[in-house]
């Protein structure tokens, strides 16, 4: 199994956060488990260039999948993927409001779903995986989705908000700000800095901020399973076991134990490697 990280070129770094790819081929006619996605702070293009994937949302009880290539916004509810034997994704996360400034769609008309990515972007999408397939590398694979990608921002992209400044640098700092630091950062009130927030990214910056924290800690205890969870509690921002655990209930609807008893059985697993890209 593959699990890799890519930086974005310099070009699209303004846009771009990480490029994903995971690859597995398993030569067994069982279906793969399914893999718990919880909420997580951002927003994909994602490419499927070989089996693809069918996506139920434990909430709403929404089902959907079988696309070529996807584009989804802020979820904020538990999905559960179900994938191929012969697997390879490559999936481009954004900067907050990079994909806002990419399509000009309001994020919350992507907010909890999973669009066919060529109903917005341009034609050109259409030929993107048979490229991926022809490639004999994965940085020559990294290469044709950052043509595409460098194409529509030339074609389409709109200018940048202080906002989008702000909080392009919310990945690369340790702490978690307050709403009101970043509106203050961007000098904006904090009503319109609310405003501009969820026009970008779909929910209010309160939550989006709420769901990073989250995160942190769900990362950090698939990478360090033994550590307790008061340390990482307050490690990650949290006052104290409670909070974390009220977040996860929030956002899973389950405790933290729960949710990753089953995170301990997603296809990852089968290959010994844990979730905490």
């Amino acid at each position: 199994m593959v699990l890799q990280e890519y930086k974005p070129s310099v070009t699209l770094s303004e846009y771009i956060r990480t490029i994903r790819l995971v690859q597995y081929h398993i030569r067994q006619d069982a279906a793969l488990p399914a893999k718990a996605y919880p909420p997580r702070p951002e927003h994909c293009l994602s490419f499927y260039a070989r089996d693809r994937e069918t996506v139920s949302y434990k909430n709403s009880g929404t089902k959907t999948g079988n696309l070529a290539t996807v584009l989804f916004g802020q979820q904020t509810e538990v999905s559960n993927r179900y994938v191929g034997n012969n697997f390879l994704l490559i999936q481009v996360v954004f900067k907050p409001g990079a994909l806002y400034r990419l399509t000009g769609v309001p994020s919350h008309y992507l907010t909890n779903q999973y669009i066919d990515a060529e109903t917005i972007l341009s034609k050109e999408i259409n030929s993107v995986n048979d490229r991926i397939n022809d490639c004999a590398t994965y940085p020559q694979m990294i290469t044709v989705v950052e043509k595409f990608l460098l194409s529509e921002i030339r074609r389409n992209s709109r200018s940048t908000h202080a906002l989008d400044t702000v909080t392009s640098n919310l990945f690369t700092i340790n702490l978690i700000p307050t709403v009101d630091s970043l509106a203050k950062t961007a000098c904006l009130s904090t009503r319109n800095a609310e405003r501009h927030f969820r026009e970008r990214m779909g929910v209010s910056p309160k939550y989006f901020l709420k769901v990073m924290r989250f995160e942190n800690a769900f990362r950090m205890k698939n990478k360090y399973p033994d550590l307790d969870w008061l340390s990482i509690s307050i490690h990650c921002g949290y006052y104290d076991y409670q909070h974390l655990a009220r977040d996860y209930r929030d956002l899973t609807g389950l405790s933290p134990n729960q949710f990753h008893e089953i995170d301990s059985t997603a296809p990852e697993r089968l290959f010994g490697e844990a979730d905490t890209y």
